[in-house]
């Protein structure tokens, strides 16, 4: 089993950054893909970013892509989202999960996500 908390959302103006985390316990992290997904309201959730277990590789969302950075720290069972450039329509609830296969070098499809934390609100207002 595994535990993710998200942590770091919050209020911004557009144009802002911001940066989220989304700390693991229970399971040996470092051997996981992990991902960042976002629900708006009204809307379903849809994939954001990933990183593998080395954070060697990364994959991004295109509307994201060179305004968001995902990372992570394995000694700190820690992945980080870094938000640049802030646009409102990046409002939404953003959630991690982890992968359940280990040691996958490739993007996990959506379904390979098994673990998934509570969430956390990002506002971007114009």
């Amino acid at each position: 089993q595994v535990q993710l908390a998200e942590s770091g959302g919050g209020l911004v103006q557009a144009g802002g950054s911001l940066r989220v985390s989304c700390a693991a316990s229970g399971r040996t992290f470092s051997r996981y893909a992990v991902g960042w997904f976002r629900q708006a309201p009204g809307k379903e959730r849809e994939f954001v970013a990933a990183i593998i277990w080395s954070g060697a590789s990364t994959w991004y969302e295109d509307s994201v892509k060179s305004r968001f950075t995902i990372s992570r720290d394995n000694a700190k069972k820690t992945v980080y989202l870094q938000m640049n450039s802030l646009k409102p329509e990046d409002t939404a609830v953003y959630y991690c999960a982890c992968d359940s296969s280990p040691w996958r070098t490739s993007m996990p499809p959506m379904g390979a996500y098994g673990y998934w934390g509570q969430g956390t609100q990002v506002t971007v207002s114009s």
